[in-house]
């Protein structure tokens, strides 16, 4: 084949894919809910089992859940049969994966399962089968066709279980209010681990790097301090120390193109008043996102008094990797 075939087919697969996963999407109904009320219940874990590649979907099910606030596992069928089911207690709920639903060494834990009490919820490609009937809850993952040609090798039916399974973690993730520090707990190594974990107090200037300045200050004095410091702004305060406003270099280069005279202004006549800021205990990812979200490239640290204590540039957090 040529390249343009190749590219072709693989672009076909994709597309296949994409179809199928849009139509689930479509058929999902108050099941998911019930599915997803179900996990958010559950005053155990969540065990995930299935064979063959819908054990594979299952084990980065397991994965993804855990590390979005849900304790699971994956549990193999067949080592269920011979031992393993022991795990299994009666506040845990399993979800069971086959895309026919006759999985034999699935299937034939179902009955056990039925005697421990848990709750059972069932993905599968056919809901009238064995294990979409004996379920408590059945989520329909069928596909038309699998993306192999011959309609035989796992592809387009192990997505939509994987989709699913991804609908299903995220959904319980926010019926629990699980948040950006929560997923920092089970992150903590690598590029992600830092941006959720480092803290502004760990980065951010301090003292005598904090450009600050009076509102009474002279324009010749705000201008001066802003370019002994490196960042190219400069904190405003009135007299108790609080942030009132902040003036950048933005805000003087307006200035001049104005072509009026500002020299004989005071700091508290040019600063641009109300400031976003921060405090020192916010995660390096989410100031991260606030500059992004208001466009801006620093933010002042300020303490319970509404005091900057620090400050905060774009440019120190990409040097961390973020």
């Amino acid at each position: 084949m040529d390249s343009s075939t190749i590219i072709e087919k693989g672009r076909t697969v994709l597309l296949k894919e994409a179809a199928a996963i849009s139509r689930m999407a479509e058929r999902l109904d108050g099941n998911f809910a019930e599915a997803v009320a179900a996990l958010g219940a559950c005053k155990g874990k969540v065990i995930i089992s299935g064979m063959g590649k819908s054990g594979i979907v299952g084990q980065k099910m397991a994965a993804t859940m855990s590390s979005t606030g849900t304790t699971a596992v994956f549990l193999h069928p067949a080592e269920a049969a011979h031992g393993d089911l022991g795990m299994v207690q009666q506040n845990d709920v399993v979800i069971g994966l086959s895309k026919s639903g006759t999985t034999e060494e699935l299937n034939f834990i179902i009955p056990p399962l039925r005697q421990i009490g848990v709750t059972i919820i069932a993905m599968t490609g056919s809901v009238r089968s064995y294990l979409g009937e004996n379920a408590d809850i059945t989520l329909d993952t069928g596909i038309e066709q699998e993306a192999c040609p011959y309609d035989l090798a796992p592809t387009t039916s192990t997505t939509a279980m994987l989709a699913m399974g991804d609908a299903l973690s995220i959904a319980l993730m926010e019926e629990k209010s699980f948040t950006q520090r929560d997923f920092a707990l089970s992150h903590p190594k690598g590029a992600l681990g830092r941006r959720l974990t480092i803290k502004l107090k760990e980065i951010m200037a301090t003292g005598e790097a904090v450009p600050i300045v009076r509102e009474s200050d002279s324009m010749s004095e705000m201008i001066l301090e802003m370019t002994s410091k490196r960042y190219g702004v400069s904190a405003v305060v009135d007299s108790a120390g609080r942030l009132t406003g902040i003036f950048t270099d933005g805000d003087l280069r307006r200035l001049v193109q104005q072509g009026e005279e500002f020299l004989s202004l005071t700091a508290g006549e040019v600063m641009t008043p109300n400031p976003k800021t921060a405090d020192d205990d916010m995660l390096a990812k989410e100031c991260l996102d606030t500059l992004e979200t208001y466009r801006i490239t620093q933010l002042m640290v300020c303490n319970n008094q509404h005091q900057p204590v620090g400050l905060i540039h774009l440019h120190d957090l990409l040097a961390l990797g973020l």
